[in-house]
């Protein structure tokens, strides 16, 4: 009786290791938000509000746009930092146009501990505020190699041409990716039926289905701001909403809860 059940016991031992290196799926928590300098429409800067709003959501990574760095007219404070320690995360910071002393532009604060990042500068077509993309590598458990994430706010005038240029660059960039985990967040400044959001979704896949109105804040008439995602196949959409704040800031925020389950094939 014993030499009959030895073979049955070893199949089933066989598939115990397999079943506790089974890769669990990664979830991560990402919010985008234009904070407008901290400045709400009510004219009150207040990072803190700024700060109450991001811990509400609880994400595990955040993409700012138009913070401030030692500027003058925010009291020369560091907005990233300050928000960093508000939140209790980590943070970098791209500045992108040196202003009273100081640098505006984009940052990202992430609960993860391990981040790099290089700040590219975005194309520009003749006068006008310089745009930048910060790539960043995040360690997070649970996958194989850093995540790559894009922080970014485009170019805010009518004519689409040069958001059209700059998501040319963003496909340069990305490009050797291939199959890695990536995320991409910011403000577009653009429409989903515009050119230049036609070129992104050519390689990224947009976290809401439907259009999600952003902006203004105070009665939300269209969508500018976005969190994509890449491969397609490799990510699964657990939730996606639209901050509930419409003074905050002249934008809403946006989250994105993703499941990165690796099936890129």
């Amino acid at each position: 009786m014993l030499k009959k059940l030895l073979p049955v016991l070893s199949v089933l031992l066989a598939c115990v290791p397999l079943v506790l290196h089974a890769a669990e799926p990664v979830r991560i928590r990402v919010v985008s938000y234009n904070i407008h300098h901290a400045e709400g429409t009510d004219a009150k800067l207040n990072l803190p509000r700024i700060a109450q709003i991001i811990n509400e959501a609880t994400p595990d990574i955040v993409a700012l746009q138009e913070v401030d760095q030692n500027v003058q007219r925010t009291g020369q404070v560091d907005q990233a930092a300050e928000l960093a320690k508000l939140t209790k995360m980590n943070t970098v910071f791209g500045g992108n146009i040196p202003l009273q002393g100081g640098w505006y532009g984009n940052a990202i604060l992430t609960r993860y501990p391990s981040i790099s990042m290089t700040n590219h500068a975005l194309p520009q077509l003749g006068p006008g505020e310089k745009r930048g993309v910060i790539e960043a590598n995040i360690t997070i458990p649970g996958l194989d190699q850093p995540l790559k994430f894009l922080a970014t706010h485009f170019d805010h005038r009518p004519n689409d041409a040069e958001r059209v240029e700059s998501a040319k660059m963003i496909q340069k960039l990305t490009e050797s990716w291939k199959d890695r985990p990536a995320l991409f967040a910011g403000d577009l400044n653009a429409t989903p039926k515009s050119e230049s959001i036609k070129l992104i979704f050519q390689d990224w896949t947009s976290a809401n289905l439907k259009n999600l109105d952003t902006i203004p804040s105070d009665a939300p008439n269209r969508q500018i701001d976005y969190i994509l995602y890449r491969p397609a196949k490799g990510w699964k959409v657990i939730e996606f909403q639209v901050l509930e704040e419409p003074v905050a800031s002249d934008h809403r925020g946006i989250l994105a809860v993703l499941e990165w389950t690796g099936n890129a094939d």
